[in-house]
């Protein structure tokens, strides 16, 4: 079969739709320059970013400074970015569930790293590193879901849109307060709310005239249910059971779904079914697709 009509070399997928490795929105052609935000960021420490992957291919990565309620400082900005890297490159890997320490998943940037990153080009420049690091995560191969307890304000609202589902426990809450610091969502969140929950319901939300709380969101569809507990032990363990059913089954198909998926939000229609036609092309006549030939009468239970 592999030889046949659908025959696609693994040399043709196209690396514009897929988004390869390391492929950034913004360069130095954007008055961007990576290694100097890094060099300001790594003067605010604090906080750790947490990753463990599970031989089941279910990733757990973990917002973890809970004496400031998960806030991001300039040390965790950089560990996002490495983590998302080393994520591109797990390749045994399928889903990923994000949450925060401590029943909170996070109430935003640090203010101490925002207050020294004063200027409108702190603030550009910033803007870019986690646009790139947060599309980055968007596109990863692995079907992610943001496990929210408690709040999850500013920065941390707007990190739970790059996932692409999220779970509530039951008294969290989602809070976009750009508005009340003078600023707008600068890290690809206004953006990315307006493709959940649609414009006219973002702008409510951006504005400040719509609180989502647990029932809220799920009314709008910014997240999928809400938990039965909300004990953090057991809402980790409901979340992992909620993503399994997504998961299931090898790990090159559930990538190239996802890789699929993606291509069909971001591209227009004749560069997204190409990007369908090279991504069969990986899988027609492989290992998955020849063993569930040879098992076809099951398909019928």
């Amino acid at each position: 079969m592999a030889g046949g009509l659908f025959k696609t070399s693994s040399t043709s997928l196209r690396t514009k739709l897929l988004h390869p490795v390391g492929l950034s929105l913004y360069n130095t052609s954007h008055g961007f320059h990576e290694e100097e935000v890094k060099k300001k960021l790594q003067q605010f420490p604090g906080g750790s970013i947490d990753l463990q992957k599970k031989d089941d291919g279910i990733g757990i990565l973990t917002l973890n400074n809970p004496s400031k309620k998960n806030a991001f400082s300039g040390a965790m900005i950089l560990q996002l970015l490495e983590k998302v890297i080393e994520l591109e490159n797990w390749t045994e890997g399928k889903g990923l569930i994000v949450r925060g320490a401590k029943n909170t998943f996070s109430s935003g940037s640090d203010l101490n790293a925002v207050k020294a990153l004063g200027t409108p080009e702190d603030g550009m420049a910033l803007c870019m590193f986690m646009q790139n690091t947060l599309t980055r995560f968007m596109r990863l191969p692995l079907i992610s879901v943001a496990l929210i307890q408690g709040w999850a304000l500013g920065g941390g609202a707007e990190f739970l849109t790059a996932c692409d589902f999220r779970l509530m426990t039951r008294d969290s809450e989602i809070r976009f307060v750009h508005k009340e610091m003078g600023i707008i969502p600068s890290w690809g969140g206004a953006t990315r709310l307006v493709k959940i929950i649609g414009s006219r319901q973002a702008l409510k939300v951006l504005s400040g005239a719509l609180k989502m709380d647990s029932q809220k969101a799920l009314n709008l569809g910014m997240v999928e249910e809400v938990l039965q507990s909300s004990d953090e032990n057991e809402c980790l363990e409901e979340a992992q059971e909620w993503l399994k059913q997504f998961v299931q089954g090898p790990p090159e198909v559930i990538r190239a779904l996802k890789k699929c998926v993606s291509a069909g939000k971001e591209l227009c229609l004749e560069e997204a079914l190409q990007t369908e036609r090279d991504l069969l092309g990986t899988l027609w006549g492989g290992p998955a697709n020849l063993e569930a030939i040879a098992r076809k009468g099951r398909f019928c239970k």
